[in-house]
């Protein structure tokens, strides 16, 4: 399996401000599961149709708060939007680290 993750000049783009952790770590977490092949970083989500293609993916997951937006690449692949986990959330962490301290 090939796992796409955002950049953090990416996730800058989208969210006006960089991950709690770096794309370097998060590679790192995301390759260490055992059916993980190879994590590529995504630098730009115009390119998606390119990486979709340059990788044969058959299944371009994303959360549901995406819904929706992805759908132009069912030509190529199964698109799949799946619920966020609750209380997991950047903004919400931030949050709890700031009422706990």
């Amino acid at each position: 399996m090939v796992v796409i993750i955002s950049s953090d000049s990416l996730n800058f783009s989208k969210k006006n401000r960089n991950p709690i952790m770096n794309e370097i770590e998060r590679a790192h977490i995301v390759s260490s599961l055992r059916f993980v092949n190879s994590v590529f970083l995504e630098e730009s989500l115009e390119l998606k149709r390119k990486y979709l293609l340059h990788y044969g993916a058959d299944i371009l997951v994303m959360g549901d708060d995406w819904a929706g937006k992805f759908d132009e690449f069912k030509d190529i692949c199964e698109v799949v939007y799946l619920p966020r986990t609750k209380n997991i959330s950047t903004s919400e962490l931030l949050q709890r680290i700031k009422n706990d301290f």
